[in-house]
């Protein structure tokens, strides 16, 4: 495991963070959660029939001592989230609609984050991305003046880390939701001990081509100047303008990003998922995440096709998210 791990860990160790697993059957989730508990990392609750989770458990020989299982069908407290859920969504969900979805894992386990009776949640090893969001939308909603959650992925190489976004969520963002973006994405490299400079990536640098495009990325940066005038921000910037300081110094040799960018903010969904898995697949990097960002609490979604290994490490993230 990298050095960043390791870090990561000492933050949360001792704190014991409850971070909910709303698929608590799955075979992959039930093995990092036992391995949190047992490392005394966090508090893992698990979603889902005790009897069923307990069987489960046995059949892969993983302890559950350290884990809390909720059953959302005999829970004790249900009615209070049922109560809390109709009061958030302010007259759109009657009692008994909210007492049927709150049968659905997902939106029960969000419920628990939403209550404080858990600081985070992590599913989608068995869920689409739609059914880990939506509930986090619709119940602990994006923070103030937020308007878009965004996904980010952490690039791990040896000792460099580095922060790309948006990796996972908005398909095709404006000049204001690329403002949120890199605002947001600075607060989530810090949380990695990453002081964040930040560039804002396109096809041009600093003019060298004009279209609908590099406007969007040139208006991003002058609202996110004015929105936080002290984060080290620039653009529009190519990448190797961006991330090699003997291009940066021809192309943009006035720019307070000289080729020592580490936030890198993708003008689309498109760009940003491919860039990303070219940095992985070609150069080795690990993608860690994609980490959920600009929500009250913290909710991360994982692949479908993730490993024990990604649960555990996501799970860590989480529990940071939540300091």
């Amino acid at each position: 495991m990298s050095d960043l791990f390791t870090v990561l860990k000492q933050k949360i160790q001792r704190k014991m963070k409850a971070v909910v697993f709303p698929e608590g059957l799955d075979e992959r989730i039930l093995t990092a959660a036992s391995r949190l508990a047992n490392e005394q990392i966090l508090k893992p609750i698990l979603i889902g029939d005790v009897n069923a989770i307990q069987d489960q458990a046995n059949e892969l020989h993983v302890s559950l001592e350290g884990i809390d299982i909720f059953d959302p069908n005999t829970y004790e407290e249900m009615e209070q989230l049922v109560e809390k859920f109709v009061e958030r969504r302010k007259g759109k969900t009657s009692l008994e609609e909210a007492r049927e979805i709150l049968k659905d894992v997902n939106y029960f386990g969000t419920m628990l984050v939403y209550t404080k009776r858990a600081s985070g949640l992590v599913s989608g090893a068995a869920h689409s991305t739609a059914d880990t969001v939506r509930p986090a939308l619709q119940i602990i909603k994006t923070k103030q003046g937020v308007k878009k959650t965004s996904g980010v992925f952490i690039m791990v190489r040896n000792d460099e880390k580095y922060v790309f976004a948006d990796c996972a969520i908005n398909i095709a963002p404006d000049s204001q939701d690329l403002a949120e973006i890199a605002i947001e994405s600075a607060h989530t490299a810090k949380m990695f001990n990453i002081e964040p400079k930040v560039a804002m990536l396109s096809f041009s640098t600093k003019g060298s081509a004009q279209s609908a495009e590099t406007e969007k990325v040139t208006k991003a940066i002058e609202i996110a100047k004015a929105s936080m005038p002290e984060l080290i921000l620039d653009g529009e910037f190519q990448f190797d303008a961006a991330f090699v300081p003997s291009v940066a110094a021809k192309k943009a040799p006035n720019s307070v990003i000289q080729g020592d960018a580490n936030v890198f903010i993708f003008p689309s969904l498109e760009a940003g998922n491919i860039g990303y898995k070219i940095a992985q697949r070609l150069g080795g990097f690990e993608a860690v995440g994609p980490i959920l960002q600009g929500l009250n609490a913290p909710v991360n979604d994982l692949s479908r096709g993730c490993s024990a290994e990604d649960v555990y490490k996501l799970a860590i993230i989480t529990a940071v998210q939540s300091l």
